[in-house]
């Protein structure tokens, strides 16, 4: 009799959905394991957590959208084998998300953000990414105007300013952002998220929470110092730089 195939089966999915609508406390840090040590990855993405860590975020990316190749579904799921109570965060820098959405869910993520630019009506996309289980975020680079995401705002639990064009960790945060930033957050709900990535770091973080940004995704900043509780108590608001 002939074989048949079917999908892998679906990770185990921390029982953390409403780490978003309902977070413990504000702001949620997010290291992006883009600049972890892949080396050590299920080690990095530990220590950051037992840090004080509330989410990670995975960047991908597809050459085309992004000028540059990063992590795919089976880096999701090493990291959910790593951190089996882990939210993570996924977040799709490609021109198809469509055809990534499902894979990234079986690999174990429990929240998906797209791209506007490469979608005309993101609305059936983020019925779909909950229709998996998963929460649905929207991101929109630093040139988009916001007037784009506007009609769609209440079909997501989390918006994701980009502060850096998408392609490479370490780029120059963009403080221009930060005015679309206080007005989208003064146009969400309560649990609604306003998440912020691109060259977040305790030197720019202020203007980030005064602003409305309650999920902070931060990579150099965290990963290329060796006291992570530090970084991300800085990044929290919880401990001041020096000379500060």
């Amino acid at each position: 009799m002939a074989s048949t195939t079917s999908s892998p089966p679906i990770s185990r999915v921390a029982p953390r959905h409403d780490l978003l609508s309902n977070p413990p406390h504000r702001p949620l840090i997010a290291p992006s394991i883009l600049s972890a040590d892949f080396a050590r990855l299920g080690e990095e993405c530990r220590a950051v957590l037992d840090a004080g860590a509330d989410l990670l975020h995975i960047d991908v990316m597809d050459g085309h959208f992004a000028p540059n190749l990063s992590m795919g579904p089976a880096i999701c799921a090493a990291t959910r084998r790593a951190c089996p109570d882990a939210f993570l965060d996924v977040h799709l820098m490609v021109t198809d998300p469509a055809q990534f959405v499902k894979p990234f869910r079986q690999a174990g993520a429990n929240h998906c953000t797209v791209h506007i630019e490469v979608l005309p009506d993101p609305r059936p996309l983020a019925d779909t990414i909950r229709s998996l289980g998963m929460t649905a975020g929207l991101a929109f680079n630093p040139d988009t105007p916001i007037e784009r995401l506007l009609p769609f705002l209440g079909a997501f639990e989390m918006l994701l300013c980009m502060s850096v064009f998408p392609g490479f960790s370490g780029q120059k945060f963009m403080p221009e952002v930060l005015p679309k930033c206080a007005s989208l957050r003064s146009q969400l709900r309560d649990d609604q998220r306003l998440e912020i990535d691109g060259g977040v770091a305790p030197e720019t973080v202020a203007g980030c929470r005064d602003a409305g940004c309650d999920v902070l995704v931060a990579a150099t900043a965290i990963f290329a110092k060796g006291d992570y509780r530090t970084q991300i108590q800085m990044l929290r608001g919880s401990q001041t730089l020096r000379g500060a």
